[in-house]
């Protein structure tokens, strides 16, 4: 048995218009098939239904198949982002020519998974209450309502893999598992691109992904740069805002105060954006870090002058392993997020409502939006740490009555870590735990919607 291709255009040749075909990739440029995608984009292949987590950036990712015209549907995670350009993909799907699905990224997996399983549909509490389970089936199983979701299967799946052996078995460094399996298992043909096939075969207990579920292997013919997450102007670590004429508390520090709720022994996720930076501020202590990509025991950021390119945390940063750092695939992090082992997760967010409801993956000037894996973080039994701005950046309250933006969990939020204090739910109500130096509890609530509980506290200003 040889399932080795001469070339990654050989590989693709025979993908027919109208096909469905999932291609594997995280963030905007991460464990993407690149040279698979450029075969697929000049083979010219139409009217794709593309399946992704994201479309990532770039002449070297999916979205590129989408600038090409090639794609009339998506079924995705994230189809746009907030504060960035507006997309290829944005244009086409408001202008009708593309149909847009939208998918909690842990549901993603678990979709194929099942697909692949001869699973015809299952349950979960993810998006219950959010725009994604509308018109869906819903169940009430032990006291909790569900959401039907189908098993999804492909026509092909384009993965990347470190190395593979004449017999389609796969072998991953660092989180590039993430997708893998999952789209591998969920594709009736599945072409993996890979760094290396190696001579002879791999050795059994180094498999990640055995050969029975790959049809073909290519060796990589596009080697493509790894980039540095860009922070957006105004968005640094170090950056704060002014609010009555007082500057308020950095990323950083909104960070290291956020870190500081977190008791020992504890497993926490971190979001994209500001809670990414928390990992610097629990170095030594007795907190595991989990991120949904694939890698349980990271510790703080890394440098452009000592970083390894495979492994990152879910906002693309290179980051470091602390002692007893595992990888595993997308699927098995999202058991460990609903199954209640994980403790806190730290997001971020547009709104916050009086009610605990949380809205952090579309606004109203968005042509769809981003999930990710909020949808799926927030639905297990777990404290959800918001960290967010007090206020947007046209000066609107992002404490509210009642959230304006599509939301992401019901009655879910916990903990709420601005730049200007820190609310904690108790009972009905948040109540405030923590002012920022020289500001007071009344200047806190004055920038708050909705009402805040501040019996208890004595005011540091």
């Amino acid at each position: 048995m040889n399932k080795v291709y001469e070339s990654p255009q050989a590989a693709v040749a025979d993908v027919p218009d109208g096909a469905s075909v999932s291609i594997a990739g995280f963030g905007k440029t991460h464990s993407f098939p690149t040279s698979l995608t450029v075969a697929l984009r000049e083979q010219g292949a139409r009217q794709l239904c593309l399946v992704a987590n994201s479309l990532g950036e770039g002449p070297y990712r999916s979205i590129t198949l989408v600038e090409n015209r090639q794609v009339n549907r998506l079924i995705v995670s994230f189809s746009a982002r907030a504060g960035e350009a507006t997309s290829a993909a944005e244009k086409q799907i408001a202008a009708g020519e593309i149909e847009v699905e939208l998918v909690p990224q842990g549901t993603l997996v678990e979709r194929l998974r099942a697909g692949g399983a001869g699973i015809g549909a299952f349950f979960t509490r993810t998006a219950v209450g959010t725009a994604v389970a509308d018109g869906k089936e819903t169940r009430v199983i032990d006291g909790v309502e569900h959401v039907l979701e189908m098993g999804l299967k492909v026509d092909y799946a384009l993965i990347r893999a470190a190395r593979a052996d004449r017999f389609g078995n796969l072998e991953f460094d660092g989180v590039g598992r993430n997708f893998m399996p999952a789209f591998a298992k969920g594709a009736h043909i599945t072409i993996a691109e890979v760094d290396e096939i190696v001579e002879g075969e791999l050795h059994p207990e180094r498999i990640g992904l055995p050969g029975i579920f790959v049809s073909r292997v290519v060796r990589k013919t596009v080697d493509v740069e790894h980039d540095f997450p860009v922070v957006r102007e105004g968005r640094g670590a170090d950056s704060a805002r002014t609010y009555n004429g007082k500057q308020a508390l950095t990323r950083k520090q909104m960070a290291e105060v956020a870190a500081g709720l977190v008791p020992n022994g504890s497993y926490m996720n971190l979001g994209l954006g500001i809670p990414t930076l928390i990992s610097d501020y629990i170095s030594g202590r007795d907190i595991v870090l989990h991120s949904e990509n694939g890698v349980l025991g990271y510790g703080t950021i890394a440098s452009r002058d000592d970083y390894d390119p495979e492994i990152y945390n879910a906002g693309g940063q290179y980051v470091h392993l602390e002692k007893g750092a595992s990888f595993f695939e997308s699927v098995t992090s999202f058991e460990m997020v609903r199954g209640g082992k994980v403790d806190f997760v730290a997001l971020g967010a547009f709104q916050v409502d009086a009610d605990a409801n949380l809205a952090n993956w579309s606004t109203p000037n968005m042509v769809g939006g981003g999930i990710g894996g909020a949808m799926d973080l927030v639905a297990g039994d777990v404290n959800v740490m918001v960290l967010m701005m007090h206020l947007d950046s046209k000066g609107n309250p992002k404490l509210v009555n009642s959230c304006e933006y599509p939301l992401t969990g019901l009655n879910c939020v916990n903990i709420v870590v601005t730049d200007l204090c820190v609310l904690r739910r108790v009972g009905d109500a948040f109540k405030l735990e923590y002012v920022a130096p020289g500001f007071t509890a009344d200047e806190v609530a004055a920038l708050t919607e909705f009402d805040i509980d501040v019996s208890d506290f004595e005011s540091a200003a």
